[in-house]
C-alpha cells in the first residue's frame, strides 16, 4: 500500500472525528465586520493555530492593524514544491437570523448537510485541508510537499490587511504554488478545477440637490429630485439588448474559445431548472450568449443597493436632498478595473444635469483571473480531484471574484489552483448556509492527494 493509500485510508478512517473538529470550529461567531466579534476573531484564530499544531504543523496567530493571520508550515525541506494554501476564517453576518432553521453558530446536521454560518465559506474548505496535512504527518511523518498555510480573518471585509502583510512577509511566503479552496464544484457528484474568476469594481454614486429635504407639493416640478436622477442615471447603464452602456466598456473583453463555448455547452445545466430553483419563470441576461457564459465569462453591471427619500413606515411626501447607488461591475479578462472606473464615473458625469452635485467613492477594484487549463499544476490538480471525489472533474469559471489570486500573482510571482469542494445550493452568505458532508469527505482526500500530485512539480 502507498503512502497515499494509507492516509486516504486514515481520512476514510477518521471521518467522524473529522466532523466533530469542524463543527467546534463552526461553534466560534467569527464576523469580522461586526467590532463586537473581534475577540471571536481572535478565539478562531487561535483555535486553527492549535489545530495545526495537533496535526504536527508549525503555526503562529500573526497580529495585523485588524484580525490576525493564521500562519503555519511544515518543516522546508529542500528538493520539493511548496505549496500556499490559503483560505479565511472569518464569516458573514448571519442576518436575517428569523430565517434560519437553526441558530448559525450552532451546528446541525440535516439531510447529509451541515448547516450553519461559515460551513462552506470558508471553514469547512479550510478544515479539509488542516485534515489533509494532519492526516500525512501521522500516517507518513510529514507531506510530499512543503506546505505553508495562510488563513487570514478579514477576506469576508475586502483584506483590507492582508497585501501589507504578503508584502512584508513576501520572503517567508515563497512558494512554487498556491492552492485556494473557495470555490464549488460545478454540481453534485462533478467536481470541477476553476481555471477562470471575473473582476471587480464598486462603486458608490451620491446625488446632492437642493441643500434640504423639500415638500414635494411645494416643490415637486419646480426643482431637481436627486432620487429621479438617480433613477434616470441609473437607467442608462444598460441597452435593450442587455448590454452594458459605458464607452470602451467592452474593448479589452477577452473573447470565449470555440473550445470553451463547446465545453460549456456539453454540461448538465438547464435554464428551466436553474430559473425555477430561483422562483423566477425565466431568466435573462445579455443577448448572444448561454446562461452559463453570461455568468462565467461576460462581464456585468447591477445595483447593490439604493438609498433616497423617505423610507419609513407610511407616507411622507418629500423630496429627500440626496440619493445614492451602490453598482458593482464584474470583470472578465482582459478587462482593466481601474480603466473600468474611470469610464464609470466619467458617463455618468456626462449624463448628469447640471443643477444637482455628483460624487463618487470606490470600495473596490479587483482583476479577473484565467489560469491556463493545459499548465502541469492544473493537470496535477485535475488528477487529485479525481482522486479524491472518485470521477474526473470539469473545468470551469466562476462568477465571483477572489483578490488574493492577483496578489500573489504580482507579489509572489506565483499561479493558484482554485480546487473548490462546495455546491452550488450551499447557501453562502445566506441563511441556512451548508456543506454536504461527503463533500467534505471528497475534498479532504482531495487535499491529501494533491499534495502529492503537486510533489511531482519538481520531478
Amino acid at each position: 500500500m502507498s503512502a497515499l493509500d494509507q492516509v486516504l485510508a486514515h481520512i476514510d478512517a477518521t471521518r467522524d472525528e473529522s466532523l466533530r473538529g469542524l463543527m467546534e470550529l463552526l461553534c466560534i461567531p467569527s464576523v469580522s465586520t461586526k467590532p463586537e466579534h473581534a475577540a471571536d476573531c481572535r478565539r478562531c484564530a487561535e483555535w486553527l493555530a492549535g489545530m495545526l499544531r495537533q496535526g504536527g504543523v508549525t503555526a503562529t496567530v500573526e497580529p495585523t492593524g485588524g484580525h490576525p493571520i493564521v500562519l503555519a508550515r511544515t518543516a522546508a525541506k529542500p528538493g520539493r514544491p511548496t505549496v500556499l494554501v490559503y483560505g479565511h476564517y472569518d464569516v458573514q453576518p448571519t442576518e436575517p437570523d428569523d430565517l434560519w432553521t437553526t441558530p448559525p453558530f450552532e451546528p446541525a446536521i440535516r439531510e447529509g448537510a451541515l448547516y450553519a454560518r461559515g460551513a462552506a465559506d470558508d471553514k469547512g474548505q479550510v478544515w479539509a485541508h488542516v485534515r489533509a496535512a494532519a492526516a500525512w504527518n501521522q500516517v507518513a511523518g510529514d507531506a510530499p510537499v512543503n506546505l505553508i498555510f495562510l488563513i487570514e480573518g478579514e477576506e469576508e471585509i475586502g483584506s483590507e490587511h492582508l497585501a501589507t502583510f504578503v508584502r512584508a512577509r513576501r520572503e517567508e511566503l515563497k512558494a512554487d504554488i498556491a492552492v485556494i479552496s473557495d470555490t464549488n464544484q460545478f454540481a453534485r457528484g462533478l467536481p470541477a478545477i476553476t481555471y477562470g474568476l471575473r473582476g471587480l469594481v464598486y462603486m458608490e454614486v451620491l446625488i446632492t440637490g437642493p441643500s434640504h429635504d423639500l415638500h414635494s407639493g411645494l416643490y415637486g416640478g419646480a426643482v431637481p429630485n436627486p432620487a429621479n436622477v438617480l433613477a434616470e442615471l441609473l437607467a442608462t447603464l444598460h441597452d435593450a439588448q442587455g448590454r452594458v452602456n459605458l464607452p470602451a466598456f467592452y474593448d479589452d473583453v477577452l473573447a470565449l474559445t470555440p473550445e470553451e463555448r463547446t465545453m460549456w455547452a456539453g454540461l448538465p445545466f438547464s435554464d428551466a431548472e436553474f430559473a425555477r430553483d430561483l422562483g423566477l419563470p425565466f431568466l435573462t441576461g445579455e443577448a448572444g450568449y448561454s446562461t452559463i457564459e453570461r455568468k462565467w465569462a461576460r462581464p456585468t453591471c447591477d445595483i447593490n443597493g439604493l438609498t433616497a427619500g423617505y423610507q419609513g413606515h407610511g407616507a411622507k411626501t418629500v423630496i429627500g436632498a440626496k440619493a445614492s447607488a451602490k453598482v458593482s461591475m464584474r470583470l472578465v479578462p482582459d478587462q482593466d478595473p481601474a480603466k473600468i472606473a474611470d469610464a464609470f464615473e466619467q458617463a455618468l458625469r456626462d449624463r448628469c444635469p447640471k443643477n444637482v452635485k455628483i460624487e463618487f467613492a470606490r470600495h473596490g477594484l479587483s482583476a479577473p483571473v484565467l489560469v491556463p487549463i493545459d499548465s502541469p499544476a492544473t493537470r496535477l490538480a485535475a488528477a487529485a480531484t479525481e482522486i479524491g471525489f472518485g470521477r474526473a472533474p470539469i473545468f470551469m469559471r466562476e462568477g465571483g471574484s477572489i483578490p488574493v489570486v492577483g496578489l500573489f500573482k504580482s507579489t509572489l510571482a506565483i499561479d493558484t489552483l482554485l480546487v473548490g469542494f462546495g455546491l452550488p445550493d450551499d447557501r453562502v452568505h445566506s441563511p441556512n448556509e451548508k456543506f454536504d458532508l461527503d463533500a467534505l469527505h471528497a475534498g479532504t482526500r482531495t487535499a491529501a492527494a494533491l499534495y502529492e500530485e503537486l510533489a511531482k512539480l519538481r520531478t
